[in-house]
């Protein structure tokens, strides 16, 4: 086939409709094909107009650049065009439901952009005089006593940035805790039904790992922790509710058990809008508990921004937690304390998590989600959010065998299997034909606990509509599944790329556009 204008070519994989003719264009409608920028731009040209630079002596030190860089030059509107029609080809939580389960993909309501975008929240810097930012600091305050409200929790770190960041954060804490008292351990017990993120926590902060097996409906298996309940262990890193979904229902026994052993429990608080306003942690024993504030108060995970992870700490802990923090004196004024020495009040800090103070702009939104819904909104936000799930987990009963369906309601997330798909049918063929669906997958293939997992989060801003629309559609790809059809292996038909080989561009990413075969041509 002759080479288009617009640089496409069917070896680079665009879906071609059975029985229908190829565009001359490669367009499709209104999904437009675009290549690559390196491919209609030029190295020669560029949309703006430069005078000559003056001659005479720069200060580069002898670096200047001896060679052309090599960017690729377009006119604004081959720009705006360019960038615009790639946007068209992302998916976004803007365009519908996104399934993706442990990560709480969920709508991020304007007011809270609005408010994050106003002057004094947007521009302010973290070395401006502590006087300047008296606004900022009462945002941070606030945010920081929701916190402890809603967890039922003593102290709060805002530092971390995020969750992994925070599980850091939480077992420094507990490791300076122990040392306080002289009391070296070695050892964090992980269940099997916690997030992956936990196990790699605790051995980049020195622990060893012993992992706990899951019951077979899906829990933490009270009788065999309590087992390895021994003075070497440091803490247990629970995630509640799991990534099976599931609520830790022996979790009250559990932090009396590791108490009694003189060990601390910390809990992963990444699904915490399954809970919020319902379900007090520190109710529970909980020692250290990190909040993604980017997945259960606004910015979706991977939103577009920086995440936070605030870390709340009970009152055996809050002694131990980093710096900074803010403070508020009897006059009304708020005020940083940053200093490692910083007197009676912290002496025993740990250090510090980050350079500055923590992720502002999540800290406005968040502070603006709470604001806007209330107490008792935060709590009718858990409750769809479960509602949400169940229904979910319950439509798509006979079509999908559901693991756990017998352990009780699940909480925010429902978990399925590949078990009785035909004719080589796998999980990711299924998620490959939701593409053509028009969804972005579920997570596949986590948690581990499950073969050929399909972990489906709808949060709670999603209509019945919605979720009707999406629980039909993956119907139907799962009664193609169950039949064998092998149509599903060629998935997505429709979509502007067809399948990659994520393997070796995960493991061989071509990273440089003169790498590729056609550069070198």
């Amino acid at each position: 086939m002759t080479i288009n204008p617009s640089g496409w070519r069917p070896e680079q994989g665009v879906a071609n409709d059975t029985g229908r003719a190829p565009t001359f264009t490669g367009n499709r409608a209104l999904m437009l094909e675009e290549p690559l920028i390196f491919e209609i731009g030029s190295t020669t040209t560029t949309g703006v107009d430069f005078g000559e630079a003056p001659s005479g002596a720069n200060r580069l030190g002898g670096l200047d650049r001896t060679a052309p860089i090599g960017c690729y030059g377009l006119s604004e509107p081959e720009t705006v065009r360019h960038f615009t029609r790639l946007s068209r080809q992302n998916y976004a939580i803007d365009l519908g439901l996104f399934p993706l389960g442990s990560c709480t993909m969920k709508h991020n309501p304007r007011i809270n952009e609005k408010i994050a975008r106003l002057p004094g929240f947007a521009d302010v810097h973290p070395l401006q005089p502590q006087e300047t930012v008296q606004g900022a600091y009462a945002v941070i305050q606030n945010l920081a006593v929701w916190l402890i409200k809603l967890t039922g929790m003593y102290g709060v770190a805002m530092s971390p940035k995020a969750g992994a960041h925070g599980e850091l954060c939480g077992l420094l804490a507990i490791r300076a805790a122990l040392e306080a008292r002289g009391d070296v351990r070695q050892v964090v017990l992980v269940p099997e039904s916690a997030h992956g993120t936990n196990p790699a926590t605790a051995a980049f902060c020195g622990y060893a790992v012993e992992t706990i097996p899951a019951t077979g409906e899906g829990r933490v298996d009270f009788e065999a922790l309590k087992a390895r309940l021994r003075p070497d262990v440091a803490a247990v890193m629970i995630t509640n509710p799991n990534t099976c979904g599931l609520f830790e229902r022996d979790l009250k026994a559990i932090s009396d058990a590791v108490h009694a052993v003189g060990a601390y429990v910390y809990c992963d608080g990444a699904n915490f809008n399954a809970i919020v306003g319902k379900v007090r942690p520190g109710d529970l024993g909980i020692d250290a508990m990190h909040i993604n504030l980017h997945k259960t108060f606004s910015t979706p995970h991977g939103g577009g921004g920086p995440g936070a992870g605030p870390v709340v700490l009970s009152e055996a802990l809050a002694p131990f937690g980093p710096l900074p923090f803010v403070g508020l004196h009897a006059d009304g004024r708020y005020e940083l304390v940053e200093e490692e020495t910083a007197g009676e009040d912290h002496p025993h800090a740990f250090g510090r998590m980050a350079a500055f103070h923590g992720q502002m702009g999540m800290f406005t939104r968040a502070l603006s989600y709470i604001l806007s819904h209330g107490a008792d909104g935060l709590a009718r936000v858990a409750e769809d959010a479960v509602l949400n799930a169940n229904y979910v987990l319950r439509s798509l009963e006979g079509v999908l065998e559901a693991p756990f369906a017998a352990s009780g309601p699940c909480m925010h997330e429902a978990l399925f299997t590949d078990n009785g798909l035909g004719g080589g049918i796998t999980t990711l063929d299924i998620a490959k034909g939701l593409i053509d669906e028009g969804y972005h997958p579920m997570t596949v293939y986590f948690p581990l606990v499950v073969h050929g997992a399909m972990l489906i989060e709808p949060t709670e801003t999603e209509s019945k509509a919605s979720l009707d629309q999406f629980i039909g559609a993956l119907k139907a790809v799962a009664e193609r599944a169950q039949a064998g059809d092998q149509s599903l292996k060629a998935a997505p038909i429709y979509a502007p790329r067809r399948r990659l080989d994520e393997t070796a561009a995960a493991r061989k990413p071509v990273l440089s556009w003169k790498d590729l075969p056609e550069a070198a041509e």
